[in-house]
């Protein structure tokens, strides 16, 4: 775009950005897109707020050359590979692209990894005598229509990770997602599945007294909470730990791509890295960040403690299990 003034220059004549299923309360995007505004002058509006990753696709479909359509992205992995194989998104290094995990990035720039964190299950300890700490635990009769989950695994990718995690914990592998589909049709048969979403207000209302989410979505609910009756308490399980991170990516007919352009550099830079902190989100540049000086040490600490180094599905084990997923989920445990 000419350098980083021109690109400012040319974002602030748009004067605007368009966003998609972006909730404010998901990995401190409300301080993010604060921040954003605060600092470009220009308006973030933000579609569908609580969508999942497959909307945000067709969406980009439905509005193609309007100009309500999607200028950015915030996509599961498995879903912005699919994405970048239907060319719907425009390839663009932001200046922090080669600090970026060469797992953690597509090589052409058409998507890259900005923030992520573990499959965790949240608990409320004021209505459940002895909380999970496994997925094997989730099978017990005492939670029989407790638990819950973010969203459904053909379209979420909150979700899809849960069964993955389920999978790891029953025998399955990168390569082999089934036996986390199988999990949760055993979870439905004994009743104990729960199709709420868990979001703090049903949460509150002792509806999804049990939740499988990112941990950074489950650590907010401790503040979010907190002055209620809730007493929230989280736990990565560790017979099924399993970690990934949301990719960003451009719309290729984006109606404001210079916007879309610096909304990227502003997510990538110490600034908006420092801020998916602020909600327990683990920023891609954290490594890169604490070697340079940049990281927020105080943010960075409060982040749980997780044993060993996390490892992460091919691009290849990625597409297979999605697929796995949408042939046979409806199949073993329905809508």
């Amino acid at each position: 775009m000419g350098g980083t003034a021109a690109l400012v220059k040319a974002a602030k004549k748009e004067g605007r950005l368009n966003t998609i299923a972006l909730p404010r309360q998901w990995a401190n995007y409300g301080g993010l897109i604060d921040g954003f505004e605060t600092k470009y002058g220009i308006k973030v509006v933000v579609d569908n707020p609580h969508g999942h990753s497959q909307q945000e696709i067709d969406a980009l479909k439905r509005y193609r050359g309007r100009e309500r359509a999607p200028d950015v992205l915030d996509l599961a992995d498995s879903f912005a590979q699919s994405a970048a194989r239907q060319h719907l998104l425009a390839p663009y290094r932001v200046a922090q692209f080669d600090q970026i995990p060469p797992e953690q990035k597509d090589a052409r720039a058409h998507w890259y990894n900005n923030y992520g964190g573990y499959v965790s299950i949240g608990c409320d300890t004021a209505r459940v005598r002895t909380c999970p700490t496994s997925c094997a635990d989730l099978l017990q009769p005492e939670y029989k229509g407790l638990v819950s989950m973010y969203g459904e695994p053909t379209i979420a990718g909150s979700a899809f990770a849960a069964v993955y995690a389920a999978a790891l914990a029953n025998g399955g592998s990168f390569d082999d997602i089934q036996p986390g589909i199988d999990f949760f049709a055993r979870l439905d048969k004994a009743g104990n599945y729960n199709r709420a979403d868990p979001g703090p207000a049903a949460i509150a209302k002792g509806r999804t007294p049990i939740s499988i989410e990112w941990d950074y979505l489950n650590l907010q609910h401790i503040n979010q909470l907190r002055g209620t009756d809730v007493d929230w308490k989280v736990s990565i399980p560790f017979d099924g730990s399993f970690s990934q991170y949301y990719a960003q990516a451009i719309n290729k007919d984006a109606p404001h791509p210079a916007a879309a352009r610096l909304w990227e550099e502003y997510l990538f830079s110490p600034e908006g890295q420092n801020l998916r902190l602020v909600d327990y989100a683990r920023p891609v540049l954290m490594a890169a960040m604490a070697k340079d000086g940049t990281l927020n040490k105080a943010l960075a600490a409060r982040l749980p403690t997780v044993e060993g180094t996390p490892q992460f599905p091919t691009e290849a084990q990625l597409t297979k299990a999605l697929r796995t997923v949408r042939e046979n989920w409806g199949k073993a445990v329905g809508g």
